[in-house]
């Protein structure tokens, strides 16, 4: 068996020792280790890929016993994760995510799509993957977020992600699924906010274009960040190509996030980060 060793705790004198010791004795074997301090914080964090013959709840049981009170540990065996997409209209995204299952290049199963408008229901029926379109119209959010947790319901999944999906989610569905929503958007925010930023931005000569992939909060677009990235524009560039080479920068960003949320590389610590 595989497995990933997530520990979060305060630190102290001998934690890699002891951990360490311990899959000695346990039989297993370290195949990767990482290891982090906030020396601000004085909080520990250690990410392990063992292998060997071991009970996921022993091992995690015998972890708690030897690490700090109030320590956080996961043993997570190592499998390939459940996810369900949320979209609206736009292509780039989705597509680009659709394109790396396809090719086996997506640590995960796709399990569905859900989105507030029908436009992208043929595309992701190329790739044999359920549609639920769940529209809008005519609906308070409430009524329609009803709707989609109802068809969530009926789903096994481990992360939701927002592949562009252009709604504000109310705080009783994000805590619902609290740390399992990923969100993708561009990097203007807040200084260019509403309909087209990327006019905004053009009128203002800006020269770089960038992404932020985050876990969703109810602080809007504020929330843990899982990855960014920036490319630099000049003036040859009129919107229409900022826009373009920002949905660029979008798929990539939102990529490399998913891979380090599927891989347990991600430790959420306060309202940021701690990534492996």
């Amino acid at each position: 068996m595989e497995a990933r060793v997530l520990i979060d705790c305060s630190d102290e004198k001998g934690l890699v020792y002891n951990v360490s010791k311990l899959f000695f004795e346990l039989g297993l074997n370290i195949d990767k280790n990482s290891e982090f301090v906030d020396k601000e914080s004085n909080k520990f964090f250690m990410r392990s890929e063992v292998s060997g013959e071991f009970d996921i709840e022993n091992l995690k049981s015998s972890l708690l016993d030897i690490a700090p009170p109030n320590a956080s540990i996961k043993v997570i065996p190592k499998a390939i994760k459940d996810i369900v997409l949320m979209a609206t209209k736009e292509s780039h995204c989705l597509g680009d995510i659709l394109l790396k299952f396809e090719a086996g290049e997506l640590d995960a199963n796709i399990k569905a799509v859900i989105a507030n408008h029908n436009d992208l229901q043929s595309l992701v029926e190329r790739f044999n993957i359920p549609f639920i379109h769940i529209s809008t119209n005519d609906k308070s959010r409430e009524a329609h977020e009803l709707e989609v947790v109802e068809a969530l319901s009926k789903i096994e999944f481990d992360y939701i992600v927002l592949a562009k999906y252009m709604r504000i989610l109310s705080s009783d569905f994000v805590d619902r699924y609290e740390w399992k929503i990923i969100n993708i958007h561009h990097s203007f925010l807040p200084a260019f906010i509403g309909a087209n930023p990327y006019k905004q931005a053009h009128s203002r000569g800006v020269k770089i274009i960038g992404a932020t992939a985050h876990f969703v909060t109810n602080n809007l677009d504020e929330g843990p960040i899982i990855s960014q990235d920036v490319i630099s524009i000049d003036h040859n560039y009129n919107w229409r190509d900022m826009q373009s080479a920002g949905k660029d920068v979008e798929k990539v960003v939102l990529s490399k996030a998913l891979s380090l949320v599927l891989s347990d590389r991600v430790f959420i610590y306060q309202n940021k980060t701690v990534i492996f």
